[in-house]
């Protein structure tokens, strides 16, 4: 903010006034940025300092060798995971670690479910801490699995030899 704009006109060759209103300017836009960056700090998709303190509200252990988006990530997970359990929130829980569409098949007489994950192909990256949210969350009694989508033969049977060698054989699968 500019406090000079603010001056009626009378001020406009005071040097003086001028000088004080920048030394304020500088000031106000000092404090309006320290409050910004608090404000930042309040949410955990904007937060960077507080990070491990968002962690420790929610129980997840502090784990400072990965990355920001990735801890950030894990705590948007945990935060959708408190609660009932609900099919629904296991749906959230997945989607969140793996970016793309879930589903969850309930098998009720088995006592189980299965996480599929339909949104991409392969295993997504973060498949550990899913994991670890995944036993926090769901009730002890029930066990679960996971089904990943690759592709099959019929899926790259049209690619020539030229077209698959750019890939290897996990690029293939998952492509």
């Amino acid at each position: 903010m500019d406090l000079t704009e603010l001056l009626p006109p009378i001020y406009e060759n005071d040097l003086t006034m001028q000088k004080l209103q920048d030394i304020l300017s500088d000031k106000i836009n000092t404090l309006a940025d320290g409050i910004n960056e608090t404000i930042d700090e309040c949410f955990v998709s904007t937060t960077s300092k507080l990070l491990s303190y968002h962690e420790n509200i929610y129980g997840i252990t502090v784990d400072v060798t990965k990355s920001d988006v990735f801890r950030m990530e894990r705590i948007r997970a945990k935060i959708k995971g408190t609660g009932t359990v609900t099919k629904q929130m296991i749906i959230d829980t997945a989607k969140a670690y793996s970016n793309g569409e879930v589903e969850v098949i309930e098998d009720n007489a088995n006592n189980s479910f299965k996480i599929k994950f339909v949104g991409a192909k392969g295993i997504p990256a973060n498949m550990a801490d899913l994991i670890l949210t995944i036993e926090e969350i769901k009730p002890a009694h029930l066990s679960y699995t996971f089904e990943y989508l690759y592709n099959t033969w019929d899926d790259v049977s049209a690619m020539t030899w030229a077209d698959a060698s750019v890939y290897t054989w996990e690029g293939l699968r998952v492509k």
